[in-house]
């Protein structure tokens, strides 16, 4: 499968472990508790995988900086919470830095 594939499933499954622990209300809660895990042990995973073919900077950066982007975005759409003038200028310099590492640098395998 192409690493870019299993990445972007790295990052969806960190995104699902991150909400479920959100509503997991301190592991409280059974069943967002047990998404938790499924989706960080899908995540590394996942993550393994792509490491097997692409560079560990690029891979690291890569899923770090999406999983930043789309918890909150998941943060203000699913939980309402507040997203300013400032929030949404880092977020443009994240996705700012992804594209650099993946696109412009040879820090990626092209």
């Amino acid at each position: 499968m192409h690493p870019y594939v299993l990445l972007a499933g790295a990052i969806l499954s960190e995104l699902f472990g991150t909400t479920a622990l959100k509503l997991s209300d301190g592991f409280s809660q059974p069943i967002p508790s047990i998404g938790v895990v499924l989706g960080y042990g899908a995540a590394f995973y996942l993550l393994s995988l792509t490491l097997e073919e692409l560079p560990i900077g690029a891979v690291y950066a890569t899923w770090a900086a999406l999983g930043i982007v789309g918890v909150a975005g998941i943060g203000a759409v699913v939980f309402d919470e507040p997203v300013d003038l400032a929030g949404l200028l880092g977020i443009g310099l994240i996705i700012g830095g992804v594209y650099c590492v993946n696109v412009v640098s040879q820090m990626s395998a092209h």
